[in-house]
């Protein structure tokens, strides 16, 4: 095969895939019934010609028909009058239109036929683009519940898309973590809070205060507790601030008077 027969090949082949493409049943049918209305009105105009030609070739036949008989009325006039000759011219003009109307008749009796065919084929013509329009009608409600049928096929099948439940699915996963991770930030900050406040008391046990007790305690284990005077507030007028040496003489002291 020659590069300009692939080519036109090609060429033809796309072209009739454009037109499969291109062509809507609603609106090939509409086109074909109007098409086949078109051919019944010049069909019908056939028709009528015809009609009209053998209702012509009829009367055509039945005048000379009349002249026949009008001539054979003549000559026998003339022969009543004892004009044989008259009677032979006027036979002779009857005989003339006895053969055309016999030629008439024969064309009328023809055409006649070929119109009542012609008319049964615009009967038969008429009815068939009358089925053709119902049935244009049930192919198109046809075509129609095959396109809907199509889009909710087309729809479902996007709803089928995995795409988008996996895309929802990883949504919920984020919305998950992040829920993870605010819960996490509250535990830490309360985890923080519990320190913070450990801390603070454990300050205040080891603040004077907390020793003064523990030593008031211990005088009373000992049976040795001294009269209880009022504590003067931290940083108060009177307050001494004994060193570690000063402390520590006292303890000696104490210790050589029990012996």
């Amino acid at each position: 095969m020659s590069i300009f027969q692939r080519m036109s090949t090609l060429i033809k082949s796309n072209i009739n895939s454009l037109i499969s493409k291109a062509e809507d049943p609603e609106k090939i049918l509409n086109q074909l019934i109007i098409d086949m209305k078109s051919q019944f009105l010049e069909a019908r105009k056939m028709v009528a010609v015809a009609i009209a030609d053998e209702k012509r070739l009829k009367r055509q036949y039945e005048t000379e028909l009349g002249n026949a008989q009008d001539w054979e009325k003549k000559a026998m006039t003339a022969v009543r009058a004892g004009r044989d000759d008259l009677g032979r011219q006027a036979l002779q003009r009857k005989a003339e239109h006895d053969s055309l109307a016999e030629q008439f008749q024969q064309q009328w009796i023809a055409q006649k036929q070929a119109a009542d065919q012609l008319k049964d084929a615009l009967t038969q013509l008429n009815a068939k683009i009358q089925e053709a329009q119902r049935k244009k009608n049930l192919l198109i409600a046809r075509q129609k519940r095959a396109e809907a049928q199509k889009t909710i096929q087309d729809t479902m099948s996007g709803m089928n898309d995995t795409g988008a439940f996996d895309s929802f699915a990883r949504m919920e996963e984020k919305v998950d973590r992040m829920e993870a991770e605010a819960e996490a930030a509250t535990e830490l900050g309360q985890h923080t809070m519990g320190d913070s406040l450990e801390s603070e008391l454990k300050a205040l046990e080891a603040s004077p205060a907390g020793q003064d007790d523990a030593l008031a305690a211990l005088k009373a284990k000992m049976g040795v507790a001294p009269p209880v005077q009022a504590a003067l507030p931290a940083g108060g007028a009177g307050e001494s601030v004994e060193s570690d040496q000063d402390i520590e003489a006292e303890l000696e002291a104490l210790l050589k008077e029990s012996k």
